[in-house]
């Protein structure tokens, strides 16, 4: 078989034949050994940035270190400057693989990887996907994703497609009459998996709820359906595997960093531990046991272009405590650390608290498809919601009362019924905003 998708990327100069033979020799090192591994990469990056890295020796402050908890933290608001600046000495623009974050933290940077970095990126990526007999060369991807709607980005994402084997379905209308469509495509094409945005995906298996159908039924080359950027609600999971008939995997990852975590075959949120180290920090940087909650702080371990050294992504988790150095496990991953509601009382909750109170309720009747919650106020919530038919009091009545139980008294909440939910330019449906400063 033609492999063009391997040719794609070597054509854009990822040394993939490299990346693999390498990603493969550090599988194989023993669990025994695996942590010398990782002292000794950690070592190498920080000396490397600190002698090749103007920028990040000046945020060190110090040309030298020896203790690894003496790095600081390193925030989205640290990449607040030119590129051009935060590149390492062996490196320009030119000869670099150079994208931009969403912006879903609400700050947004342009960033950078060495190709080889990105190159062991989609080793690990095509090793994963793997675990479920996914070929990027041969297997038919179905792609929930948003898309540039300006001619040459759209363009140039039809180009990506056409090399990744993929079929992209518009999100930005997600009604019954275009996902009849989507059902249609599934009908004459011989996909192999899902891959794209949870929430858009949750919405087509509840459309084949309504319709009682079961994709396997019309589509039976289908392998798995893989779900990213958004989070992954128990229930939500149940229903895709009820109606698609196939397992639901759920990735995490960040297109500054790599694949962060990855669902296994034994159902374990199995964390990159070959080319990032993951630590879970407390308020004051310190490392938290396995088990506890607190900041998921990463360092990539191979991109010598652009320090990711101790990066606090912004998110909140917890390691299982059966991790190991070489197989580490996410237990939970809870959201964003700036999605967190400041109440009255001064107690905070994440945001997604309110989310999951909400939707146990709301969506028992399976009227509701989809909704999001805006903290306007300190002691106001806003709930915007898509549905065929108007909340009842009742129900709004149960759901302020289960708000009074897991969270405090005194709340305003308001609800208002919308034909669809404002996404962003990308596609991703935010579930909670707080606009409380």
């Amino acid at each position: 078989m033609f492999n063009l998708f391997n040719l794609s990327l070597k054509l854009n100069g990822f040394p993939m034949k490299k990346a693999i033979a390498e990603f493969e020799k550090i599988q194989s090192i023993p669990e025994a050994q695996f942590e010398n591994y990782v002292i000794e990469k950690r070592k190498e990056i920080v000396d490397y940035h600190l002698k090749n890295n103007k920028s990040y020796r000046e945020f060190v402050g110090k040309s030298e270190l020896k203790k690894w908890n003496e790095l600081p933290i390193m925030t989205k608001k640290d990449f607040q400057k030119p590129l051009s600046e935060r590149l390492s000495n062996d490196f320009t623009l030119k000869d670099v693989y150079v994208n931009k974050t969403s912006g879903s933290s609400g700050d947004p940077f342009i960033f950078a990887k060495d190709k080889f970095c990105h190159a062991l990126t989609w080793a690990n990526i095509i090793n994963r996907f793997g675990w479920f007999g996914i070929n990027f060369n041969s297997s038919l991807q179905a792609r929930f994703y948003g898309i540039p709607l300006d001619f040459i980005g759209n363009k140039k994402e039809r180009i990506k497609d056409f090399l990744k084997k993929s079929y992209r379905f518009t999100i930005f209308d997600l009604s019954d009459v275009v996902l009849e469509k989507t059902l249609k495509k599934f009908q004459c094409k011989k996909f192999d998996y899902i891959n794209g945005y949870t929430s858009s995906i949750v919405l087509f298996a509840k459309f084949l709820q309504k319709k009682n159908i079961v994709l396997t039924s019309i589509c039976p080359t289908l392998k798995c359906c893989v779900v990213t950027s958004e989070m992954l609600f128990e229930e939500d999971k149940q229903l895709m595997e009820k109606q698609f008939g196939v397992p639901i995997i759920n990735e995490y990852g960040a297109s500054e960093l790599d694949l962060i975590a990855f669902q296994n075959p034994k159902d374990e949120w199995q964390i990159n531990s070959e080319t990032l180290f993951v630590e879970i920090l407390d308020e004051n940087n310190n490392v938290l046991p396995n088990g506890k909650e607190g900041r998921i702080v990463i360092t990539s371990l191979y991109n010598k272009a652009h320090p990711f050294i101790r990066y606090d992504i912004g998110d909140l988790g917890i390691l299982d405590e059966k991790s190991t150095i070489k197989k580490p496990i996410l237990k939970k991953l809870i959201g964003r650390t700036n999605d967190v509601a400041i109440l009255p009382s001064g107690k905070k909750a994440p945001g997604l608290t309110f989310y999951y109170v909400t939707k146990s309720i709301i969506e028992d009747d399976g009227n509701v498809k989809e909704f999001v919650i805006k903290q306007t106020k300190i002691d106001t919530f806003e709930v915007e919601y898509v549905s065929e038919n108007e909340l009842t009091e009742s129900q709004i009545l149960t759901i302020e009362k289960a708000i009074t139980t897991y969270l405090e008294s005194g709340l305003t909440f308001t609800f208002t019924r919308k034909e669809k939910l404002e996404r962003s330019k990308s596609g991703k449906l935010k579930q909670f905003v707080s606009m409380v400063k």
